[in-house]
């Protein structure tokens, strides 16, 4: 029989869960990560009429950028058609350290939505599991944010960045708000993991047990 157990430390974890797996995909596919260098988008610019200086943006493989008597704003899009046009090798690994984070997060969020029916399978508690997995992608996370600073000194980046850019050194860009995204998901991942315990302790409480053992199918528990 399934029992559907819903507590408040176990719907903040669900929620949580959630909440980083998408802060950490759109931190992902953002071209927010660096602000290059004012530019110019044409030479005419500073006399009036014409457009003002702007900061193009760079990504992981995502780039915005102003196109010459293109007056929509922005062009914003992949620069890279395929995995290995990616600005530099250190932000290859780091994409892929991400992404393997990101897909572990993003499984949990989805079995978490059932953890309100189900607590446990083979009998091991989903909720350690899920807080096993969350640690997991957060070390994979940490590990692309690592390595992430080391392809500053690319080519590309120095397009953006100017010439003083080098590895753990910015130059003239500064850091956008996709990077901070990802860094506070990072921080948040550790914090589900620690809290899936307290979600596994809630569900499996003396209180839930006895409104089980009442016959009992949906129990909530504040």
């Amino acid at each position: 029989m399934c029992h559907v157990i819903v507590t408040c430390r176990s719907m903040l974890w669900t929620l949580l869960s959630i909440v980083v797996a998408f802060a950490e995909l759109i931190a992902f596919m953002s071209a927010d990560w660096l602000l290059g260098a004012p530019r110019n988008p044409d030479p005419m610019a500073g006399v009036p009429g014409t457009p003002e200086a702007y900061r193009p943006t760079l990504g992981l493989y995502t780039r915005c950028t102003k196109v010459s008597g293109y007056r929509r704003g922005l062009q914003c899009g992949p620069y890279a058609a395929d995995f290995g046009e990616i600005a530099s090798g250190f932000w290859q690994a780091s994409a892929l350290f991400l992404c393997s984070g990101i897909l572990l997060l993003g499984a949990v969020a989805f079995v978490s939505v059932f953890t309100v029916c189900f607590q446990s399978i083979m009998k091991k508690s989903i909720f350690n599991v899920c807080g096993l997995l969350q640690g997991i992608a957060g070390l994979f996370l940490i590990l692309g944010l690592m390595l992430y600073p080391a392809g500053w000194g690319s080519d590309k980046v120095l397009s953006y960045c100017g010439a003083d850019a080098s590895p753990y050194k910015l130059g003239l860009c500064s850091l956008g708000w996709a990077f901070y995204t990802a860094i506070g998901g990072t921080v948040l991942t550790f914090i589900c993991a620690v809290f899936s315990a307290q979600a596994e302790i809630a569900t499996s409480s003396d209180k839930v047990q006895e409104e089980i053992e009442e016959g009992k199918s949906l129990i909530c528990l504040i």
